[in-house]
């Protein structure tokens, strides 16, 4: 499905700027949708080099009310319509005004109502809102639909004037309470109209226990709000949307321990003040819930720190076992172990400080590979080189990969060039959706006569066997490398990524 960048570039000639304007209307258009209980269609005029037939509208994006039955169930976005269609849309477009139906309209045997609000931006109309109810089922006039209508047309009419929404205002919009959540509205001079069940449930667990309508919210809330720097700062987002200014998101721990998110939005129909909105939502549980999943997190970090300090300890043992060793091979194998447990304590100490179970391999291999050499013999002269990124790959997979990968290295270094014989290791990285592929290459002596890895019983080779069967479920092949400039090993290494990432 083409998105609304798509579909403004397809049909339509606008600026960048105008274009920007309308993704914040419909990043904000929910709270419209759920206030009026009627679906939202963002209309735009098709451009003249778009447009053989002039006078067509093509809806580019589409909101349905969840406080309400939808007008459209079928998807509109995409449908092309002409004026005679839909008169009202180039009415609102032609007079820059709120235009409505006086009859309902019907549409597949379901009546509606349907109001063009054109939006304004720089003083031009770009686009026009179509408002669409669904009159099938009648409704009440209750004072919540009264007060939701009402703040429904305020804010309407707000976008009419090229007013909202705010470009400040859009950093957190999707994060912040919403309709259901709970709302209240306030008069031009900050006193309380209208609070919903919710808002006044939310209200209740901050400490306030009697109802908000005619009280003054901002010192009320001052009040309720455990932090005195947090109790201005609502107090302050508040009033300033009193004053017309737009507000963004706030977070504060009331008295008795309830946290709540607060938004204000300023109402200024026609430029003339009409108060604000507050939507508010008790949100105690969730942080409850975030607080526990961090400590979770804290715990596992350091337990990661703690299993990296214990390997570092079994490492400096065996070291210290080795320089006690008078056999050659013993030795030979100590310093190995010691390189092994190493390599599983860095991918422990990078664990200890991700926030979400993840490596950055390349970073850490870079920390391991240089260890290859201090088991290689003392006048060994090969280098060690990667292209191409690991990326970030999940815990999972990262210990016995890099397992995997530093024995494999390990054993070009050690066998591939006899009596320290100069040569060179490279590791090529391709990394896709799905798989991760690495070759191991060495300029070396090639491998023996009538090799088989299956029938190798060499520890390193075993561990690596091992390792890609049981733990990364991948594939492993060994060749001897003959090409015109080349001699030597080859080790190619497939790893499913899909199921793990």
């Amino acid at each position: 499905m083409s998105t609304l960048s798509d579909l403004l570039a397809e049909n339509t000639g606008l600026p960048g700027e105008a274009a920007d304007h309308l993704q914040a209307v419909v990043a904000e258009w929910q709270l419209l949708a759920d206030l009026s209980f009627a679906d939202f269609l963002l209309w735009v005029p098709v451009s003249p080099e778009h447009n053989e037939e002039g006078g067509d509208f093509v809806c580019v994006a589409q909101a349905r009310p969840t406080t309400g039955l939808t007008a459209h169930p079928e998807d509109v976005v995409g449908v092309r319509v002409t004026g005679e269609e839909h008169p009202q849309l180039a009415r609102a477009l032609r007079e820059v005004r709120i235009c409505r139906e006086e009859d309902p309209h019907w549409f597949r045997d379901l009546p509606m109502r349907r109001e063009a609000v054109p939006v304004t931006f720089a003083g031009a109309v770009i686009a026009v809102l179509s408002r669409e109810t669904n009159l099938a089922a009648p409704r009440v006039p209750s004072p919540l639909e009264v007060a939701y209508l009402g703040s429904a047309g305020d804010l309407c009419q707000m976008i009419a004037d090229g007013t909202f929404p705010s470009a400040d205002s859009q950093s957190d919009v999707h994060t912040s309470p919403r309709v259901g959540d709970g709302l209240i509205r306030l008069d031009a001079g900050g006193n309380v109209v209208f609070a919903s069940p919710n808002g006044l449930s939310a209200y209740h667990r901050m400490g306030h226990e009697a109802d908000l309508v005619g009280t003054r919210l901002a010192p009320l809330t001052r009040s309720l709000i455990r932090d005195p720097f947090d109790a201005t700062e609502v107090a302050h987002r508040i009033l300033d949307a009193l004053d017309g200014k737009p507000g963004s998101r706030t977070e504060a721990d009331s008295r008795r321990g309830a946290v709540v998110l607060f938004r204000a939005l300023p109402l200024r129909p026609h430029g003339q003040p009409a108060g604000a909105l507050v939507l508010v939502r008790d949100v105690t549980e969730v942080k409850r819930r975030d607080r526990a999943l961090l400590s979770k997190d804290a715990t596992i970090r350091e337990i990661h720190h703690r299993v990296k300090n214990n390997l570092q300890t079994v490492a400096a043992l065996l070291r210290l076992q080795s320089r006690r060793t008078a056999s050659e091979e013993a030795r030979l194998a100590l310093t190995e172990s010691v390189r092994r447990v190493a390599s599983i304590a860095m991918v422990h100490e990078a664990l200890s400080v991700s926030v979400d179970e993840r490596v950055d391999l390349d970073q850490l291999l870079d920390n391991v590979l240089p260890m290859v050499g201090e088991v290689a013999t003392a006048e060994s002269r090969v280098s060690i080189k990667r292209t191409g990124s690991f990326g970030v790959v999940v815990a999972e997979i990262a210990t016995p990969l890099v397992m995997v990968l530093a024995e494999l290295v390990q054993n070009a270094v050690e066998h591939a060039f006899p009596n320290g014989r100069p040569g060179k290791v490279e590791i090529a990285v391709s990394r896709s959706a799905r798989w991760l592929d690495v070759v191991i290459r060495d300029n070396g002596r090639g491998l023996p006569s009538g090799f088989s890895l299956e029938r190798a019983d060499g520890l390193g080779l075993q561990i690596v066997r091992t390792l890609i069967e049981s733990e990364l479920r991948g594939s492993l092949s060994l060749r001897r490398v003959r090409d015109a400039d080349v001699h030597g090993t080859e080790a190619a290494l497939r790893i499913p990524l899909s199921r793990r990432l």
